[in-house]
């Protein structure tokens, strides 16, 4: 009787103990499996994050840029506009019999004046003319061929 009371007993307490390192042993991997899943989930969540803040500082960026783009379109407008004004206000009759007979005869001598100038100087017949020579040229050239090209259309 002691015997199969040992072995009762002895059988019970390997069951129970084996249970419990099993029971054990699963729960140190269920845990051991979880840290590794909420490690994985931290980094997913920081690449994420990364993502997310490369997306707002491109947005922002571009519409930087695009502030920038209808700007710069803007000042384009009003400098073509401005420019437009001049050429117009070098047409204007002002009344004055005098002023208007200087008005007609400067702006062809100017612009005869600048393709000297600029002829000139391309053929080497003057060794140097300054930046500000062959911008003022320039501009004078621009202002007479607009407003005769202008007129012409009836602008």
């Amino acid at each position: 009787m002691i015997t199969a009371l040992l072995s009762f007993l002895g059988g019970n307490v390997f069951r129970l103990v084996f249970g419990e390192v099993v029971s054990y042993l699963n729960k140190k991997q269920d845990h051991a499996q979880e840290i590794e899943r909420m490690r994985f989930q931290a980094e997913v969540d920081a690449a994420q994050h990364v993502r997310n803040l490369e997306a707002i500082k491109t947005q922002a960026d571009l519409g930087v840029k695009t502030i920038q783009v209808q700007a710069d379109a803007a000042v384009g407008n009003i400098e073509a506009e401005g420019w437009l004004e001049a050429v117009k206000a070098t047409a204007a009759k002002s009344g004055i019999a005098w002023v208007d007979g200087w008005n007609a005869v400067i702006r062809p001598g100017v612009a005869t004046w600048s393709v000297i100038m600029l002829t000139l100087g391309e053929i080497g017949a003057i060794s140097h003319l300054s930046e500000n020579t062959i911008s003022i040229a320039g501009c004078a050239l621009g202002i007479y061929l607009a407003d005769r090209s202008l007129f012409k259309r009836g602008k």
